[in-house]
């Protein structure tokens, strides 16, 4: 989010989008490399993961961001999004093919090692940009070079357009209510501290500044995107925790494609619902929050088709779960840095993020659970089969997101004047700071 302030929704979604595939990734590395072995499985996760990660972090670090609209960063991010969205397709057809076809063992290694050059596909670009620096990159660096010896001409430059000290905020226009009335203007407030009336006190920081953790945390808004993740996030980790068991109770041998198939789909989710909600809040200052509107109301009637158990449904479903799931992700997170601020958006994040456990403890470890263990022991077996297994939580968990639908409603409806401030121009611009 700092290094890319601009295209916020856009890393969202690339970022988003790459570990909505982990669960297909993961389903092919078990299969192919591990040999569906479990204990192979969790040395890979316990130890495997880890040390990449730990050789990652070195990798990721603030960088200057661009002043403007770059086109070659464009084009960086394009070809991402390509490279992931073939990613994608290749991991939905090669465990296609494993699930359909018996594969060799060469066969089959060979599909994992694309997999990897595709996972690979985006260190091209800072290969590209080390060997090959773009032009603007060359007389950035030119710039810098030459920007010493002509200082003078610079402070001579800065004088004639100096700006006034007081200027009226551009934004203003656009707040309308969203502003605080009880707060004095900037020029009454150094009017009244020039006089000697008033001491200067901090101002309370508003939609779009930077909030710091306990500021966030009185906000409305804050907790209305906190219970939309909540709904959203954790009735889907819901579905996807029980998925084989969905599949197993409506006669399905082999859940793999059903896992790889919500994988897949919440990639798309991901991926596209940064891209769309990126694209229409540049071009019509419409708030990120609308897609998780649309996402909420389809999971209602996705789950009532669950809940169905009618022939050909469940695949169905489960494609537009995958993709409302993936939308929740990619949405949230721009948002948050939008109305909390950058400053500590880490902690907001993170802590906006506790819907998710919290979520799949409730939902999946007690309401899917218990009724689920209720239904089997009814049966007088370990293991339910038939639409009853999971029907009931099917119909809760609509009922929740109908709540969900209409909180983000509301919170759409509230922010709304903040998004045409921040984005009045066709492009994100920085509130005025803080101070805090």
């Amino acid at each position: 989010m700092r290094n890319f302030p601009l295209s916020r929704g856009t890393v969202s979604g690339i970022i988003k989008g790459y570990a909505g595939l982990g669960a297909a990734v993961y389903t092919e590395i078990y299969s192919v490399m591990l040999h569906d072995s479990s204990t192979k499985l969790l040395l890979f996760l316990a130890i495997g993961i880890p040390a990449i990660c730990l050789l990652m972090m070195y990798f990721v670090r603030p960088c200057t961001p661009a002043s403007g609209d770059d086109s070659s960063e464009k084009g960086h991010f394009l070809f991402i999004q390509v490279s992931s969205i073939v990613l994608g397709i290749y991991v939905l057809i090669t465990t296609i093919l494993d699930d359909v076809l018996t594969l060799s063992a060469p066969v089959s290694y060979t599909f994992l090692i694309v997999m990897v050059l595709l996972l690979m596909a985006p260190l091209a670009i800072p290969i590209k940009m080390t060997f090959y620096p773009s032009n603007h990159s060359k007389s950035a660096k030119l710039g810098q070079q030459v920007g010493p010896a002509n200082s003078s001409d610079q402070e001579n430059s800065n004088k004639d357009n100096t700006e006034p000290l007081l200027t009226p905020s551009s934004s203003a226009a656009n707040l309308g209510s969203f502003h605080e009335n009880d707060y004095m203007t900037d020029v009454e407030m150094l009017l009244a501290v020039g006089e000697g009336a008033i001491r200067r006190k901090k101002r309370k920081p508003r939609r779009g500044d930077d909030f710091n953790i306990t500021e966030a945390l009185v906000k409305a808004d804050f907790w209305l995107l906190f219970l939309i993740s909540f709904v959203g996030i954790g009735t889907g980790i819901t579905v996807l925790n029980n998925l084989a068991q969905i599949g197993i109770a409506q006669d399905m041998n082999d859940t793999k494609f059903l896992l790889a198939l919500f994988s897949f789909c919440s990639f798309i989710g991901r991926l596209g619902g940064g891209v769309a909600s990126e694209y229409f809040v540049r071009s019509k200052a419409i708030p990120r929050t609308v897609w998780i509107v649309v996402a909420q109301v389809t999971m209602v009637v996705t789950y009532l088709l669950f809940a169905s158990a009618l022939d050909g449904t469940l695949y169905a479903a489960t494609l537009l779960l995958g993709i409302c799931y993936g939308i929740h992700g990619s949405v949230i997170t721009p948002a948050v840095s939008e109305l909390f601020g950058l400053k500590h958006f880490g902690i907001i994040s993170n802590l906006m993020g506790l819907g998710n456990p919290i979520g799949a403890y409730l939902f999946s470890g007690l309401l899917a659970g218990h009724l689920y263990d209720k239904e089997a022991a009814n049966q007088h077996s370990s293991t339910c089969l038939g639409p009853d297994c999971f029907r009931l939580t099917f119909l809760i968990l609509a009922g929740v997101c109908c709540v969900g639908s209409a909180l983000s409603i509301v919170l759409t409806w509230r922010i709304k004047p903040v998004y045409q401030m921040l984005y009045a121009g066709g492009s994100f611009r920085l509130p005025q700071s803080s101070n805090h």
